[in-house]
């Protein structure tokens, strides 16, 4: 029996085909949400701007007067903070890269995937629930905030534009559409700050790559789910798609002016090219690899054989240090740069702590 969630507010479902919104009605009441269907994207309009309440827009990308982007900017025009996922009939990569850039939360393909459709609902209304929660606490704190010298408001500023931009790329993509969770994410930033530090990386380069490197498989959006999804491992053709990821994220990331985000772009492209030479997609060597994607690869490395798959067990701590350090036949210590492995090795019992310390 499916478990019924206490929600707050209404999911909007904007398609011009009867039969998908009522499916969509009949299966998100089921699950307790409060739902309102239009067949239009204007209707839609009329609706955000009459009705406060609505907390999330689930839309069809492709409508006879406008289409779903051209709606998601309305929709941010109404009101910003409402999350708004997109929905196609088929594979468009250059539309979901655009939804993405636009400020979609997310993109699905019909036929939907009910579990996944679910958990993409449920992550968009917690998000706008957790905004309305930091907007609250944030005036609660505007009177101490303004006492504040000059320099400490210019430091609030920056750090606040930097977590927008980044909370909303790494909301819409990283945690929608990959299989890996929240969790990963955050260790990953924390595996690749011991690394920097235990290379006496400068201050400012320590902070960029621990949330650049938040977003080094940004570029699974434009991955098919037959692929993204699969349980088993994947054929010769299946990885040459999936290793498109890499080129996909840098082009997602890439022409921003923000630093966090150029270093994100340059991780995204090169986190799995190997020192030897062997990686992919460039096959660059040794020092022609970017240094936080050199970082970000081991780190990444360290905890895919932490984490169990469909085809593979969870590794123990000392089995994966084993791997890394000497090899085993698909992982070779030739792959890392010799800097990187010296700072894993020195900082090992560390990554063994964030991973216990750090699950979903």
């Amino acid at each position: 029996m499916n478990q019924m969630i206490d929600i707050e507010g209404e999911i909007l479902v904007v398609d011009d085909e009867p039969s998908i919104r009522s499916y969509l009605l009949s299966l998100l009441k089921k699950r307790g949400f409060s739902v309102i269907t239009c067949d239009s994207a204007q209707t839609a309009i009329d609706q955000l701007e009459q009705i406060t309440t609505i907390a999330l827009v689930l839309t069809d990308i492709r409508m006879p007067e406008m289409t779903g982007i051209e709606l998601l900017a309305e929709v941010n025009r109404i009101n910003a903070e409402i999350p708004v996922i997109l929905m196609t009939g088929y594979a468009d990569l250059d539309v979901a890269i655009g939804a993405v850039n636009a400020g979609a939360f997310g993109f699905l393909t019909k036929p939907f995937n009910q579990q996944y459709l679910m958990t993409l609902i449920s992550r968009g209304l917690e998000r706008n629930r957790l905004i309305q929660s930091e907007k609250n606490y944030l005036m609660s704190l505007e009177n101490a905030v303004m006492r504040k010298t000059r320099e400490l408001e210019d430091t609030a500023q920056m750090a606040n534009r930097l977590s927008i931009e980044i909370v909303q790329r790494l909301s819409a993509v990283a945690e929608s559409r990959d299989s890996y969770t929240a969790a990963h994410i955050q260790r990953i930033g924390l595996y690749s700050r011991c690394i920097a530090e235990a290379m006496d990386m400068y201050a400012d380069f320590v902070e960029g790559v621990t949330v650049a490197s938040s977003l080094h498989d940004i570029g699974k959006i434009g991955i098919p789910d037959n692929i993204l999804l699969k349980k088993s491992m994947l054929d010769e053709a299946e990885s040459k798609v999936m290793r498109e990821h890499t080129v996909i994220g840098h082009r997602i990331l890439s022409g921003s002016s923000h630093p966090a985000i150029q270093l994100a772009s340059s991780i995204a492209l090169s986190h799995h090219e190997r020192w030897d030479g062997n990686g992919y997609p460039a096959g660059l060597r040794g020092k022609d690899i970017p240094v936080e994607a050199r970082i970000v690869q081991l780190a990444d490395q360290y905890d895919a054989l932490r984490n169990v798959r469909s085809y593979k067990p969870s590794l123990a701590h000392q089995e994966t240090y084993r791997i890394i350090t000497q090899g085993d036949g698909r992982t070779s210590p030739a792959h890392f740069d010799p800097e990187v492995l010296a700072a894993f090795v020195a900082v090992a019992d560390r990554f063994d702590e964030i991973f216990n310390t750090t699950q979903d």
